[in-house]
């Protein structure tokens, strides 16, 4: 196989290359996927029959909020953009990676499963991004129904791992840790987050869902689903594990409620992944905290 990683340098491209180390990885820095005449250049010079698209503009919630046509138009670009032009070279297998975030704001009942996707629109605080990755998977269905292609679609919850980016607009896992190393570092007993601390969440190491990636191309599974943990934590449930993955005493965590929480609650069910992959055991959240805390402080 000619393999094709958008948004290889990222942190779930970086976990991929241990299972897909001969694939070809493209960054921001080598095509411009926003750009379709950049697009129609990669895809036409090469005669790649696999593509995994990774690639998206991501940010925290106030970066949303600030920038909300700046998600949308990037995020339905690229994606647009490469699915078009994996189907117009005769790409056979195609990976487009979503987002819990694309599913409704609120459902009569939890957790989610893939055929509530279109039960009611995405949270407001990450709108346009919701909908734009949700436009992804509108248009591979669209795809495989009109062409007969057997393109797919995985939806990941929240991810963090080792490889994540320490900074600005980084996932919540990444910055959290980032905060504890700082505390350190300044002799600090303050933790200050956004919200409340009561959102639920299911959080997951990019190693995992690298291997989910490579287990549907080992066996030839084709089919859409949700990618997670069963855990659904609260944010304050989240916070007081990782001080402890950290080793972090005496800290004083404030709640900053004045800023948003966003979605309140977005687990989805695993069900489906566990009939496909039943051997699936992600890494415990306590291990894999430490891990990204051991490598990054």
């Amino acid at each position: 196989m000619k393999i094709l990683v958008t948004g290889g340098s990222g942190m779930v491209g970086k976990s991929l290359k241990r299972y897909l180390p001969n694939a070809t990885y493209l960054s921001s820095k080598d095509c411009d996927l926003t750009n379709e005449n950049d697009v129609i250049s990669l895809m036409t010079n090469n005669n790649y029959d696999t593509v995994i698209h990774l690639a998206a503009r991501v940010g925290g919630i106030m970066d949303n909020i600030n920038n909300p046509e700046e998600y949308f138009i990037e995020n339905i670009q690229m994606n647009t953009n490469i699915v078009k032009w994996s189907r117009l070279t005769n790409v056979k297998r195609f990976i487009g990676i979503l987002s819990t975030c694309i599913y409704p704001d609120i459902v009569d009942e939890y957790p989610m499963t893939e055929e509530m996707l279109h039960k009611g629109p995405p949270t407001l605080t990450n709108f346009s991004y919701g909908y734009a990755k949700r436009c992804l998977a509108v248009h591979i269905e669209a795809c495989n129904k009109q062409y007969g292609t057997k393109y797919q679609y995985l939806i990941p919850c929240n991810l963090y791992g080792e490889n994540d980016k320490f900074g600005e607009n980084s996932h919540f896992v990444a910055a959290l840790i980032k905060k504890i190393i700082d505390l350190k570092k300044n002799k600090n007993n303050n933790l200050i987050l956004f919200g409340t601390g009561n959102p639920l969440r299911q959080f997951m190491h990019s190693d995992d869902l690298a291997w989910v990636i490579n287990q549907c191309l080992e066996k030839e599974i084709y089919d859409n689903f949700n990618v997670a943990t069963e855990k659904n934590l609260s944010i304050k449930e989240m916070v007081e594990i990782t001080i402890k993955s950290c080793n972090l005493q005496n800290i004083n965590v404030v709640f900053d409620d004045t800023k948003p929480d966003g979605q309140y609650r977005k687990d989805v069910s695993i069900t489906k992944l566990k009939y496909l992959l039943p051997e699936f055991k992600p890494l415990l959240l306590e291990e894999g905290i430490k891990k990204v805390y051991d490598k990054i402080s």
